[in-house]
């Protein structure tokens, strides 16, 4: 007899929270009604979490698709405070960086998992994918462990009076952490003039060597388990 993995609620609250941190394309605008759904089932979070996250996929639904693309670029591409991408906090370009990189990996292959070609381990989506897939009280802790990150990038956006700041705070909720005020969390020291940044170069005119006329550097999420069996597998998908 084979014993049937045990779906959890946290699962799903998980999955909806890493897709609504990816970048709204049309595939994403299209799974937005199943995304409601599943947060008016959520039994996870608190109602205030739930509600404040089910804004933002109003926003994201009422809302018109490029304005929703661009201020997903503006708010998380140009600027190392909001970024999505966990140990740039932390480590920021140095080398330290690459062996953490290499060690949160190994974790995830560790349980089965092993991310697709280009998608970096500390991806806030990756990030809440992998919780996904573990018991509840594995994903806790281990979403815990990145607390004070989560907290430092809740501030920055809710300092912006952006509407994904919802989402952030959830994971908080997700990982048992009382999410701070934004006002108690020190402020990352400023970063340089994203005017300067983002300048145009003289001679090539319209090109760009930031990579600011670049598409967006969008990053599907995609685990591929080294076999089929999970602890959370849910019993629809999410998106």
């Amino acid at each position: 007899m084979i014993n049937e993995p045990i779906y959890e609620p946290h699962c799903a609250t998980a999955r909806v929270l890493a897709a609504l941190l990816s970048y709204p394309d049309a595939s994403l605008r299209m799974a937005l009604p199943e995304l409601a759904i599943a947060l008016l089932r959520d039994t996870m979070l608190s109602a205030e979490h739930r509600d404040a996250v089910f804004a933002l996929t109003a926003d994201l639904q009422q809302g018109d698709p490029l304005d929703a693309e661009a201020r997903y670029v503006d708010t998380f591409d140009r600027g190392r405070r909001t970024s999505l991408h966990l140990f740039e906090h932390v480590h920021g370009d140095s080398r330290d960086r690459g062996p953490a990189m290499i060690d949160l990996r190994q974790t995830y292959a560790q349980e089965g998992l092993l991310l697709a070609p280009g998608e970096l381990p500390d991806y806030l989506p990756v990030v809440l994918e992998f919780a996904s897939t573990q018991p509840y009280e594995v994903a806790r802790e281990f979403l815990a462990e990145m607390a004070h990150l989560l907290q430092s990038i809740h501030a920055a956006l809710a300092r912006q009076q952006s509407l994904y700041a919802a989402v952030v705070a959830a994971a908080l909720d997700l990982a048992g952490e009382p999410v701070q005020l934004p006002e108690t969390v020190p402020e990352a020291p400023a970063e340089a003039p994203l005017d300067e940044y983002w300048a145009e170069p003289v001679v090539f005119d319209g090109c760009s060597a930031a990579g600011q006329n670049a598409a967006p550097r969008v990053q599907p999420i995609q685990f591929v388990r080294r076999d089929a069996a999970s602890p959370c597998r849910s019993k629809e998908a999410i998106v």
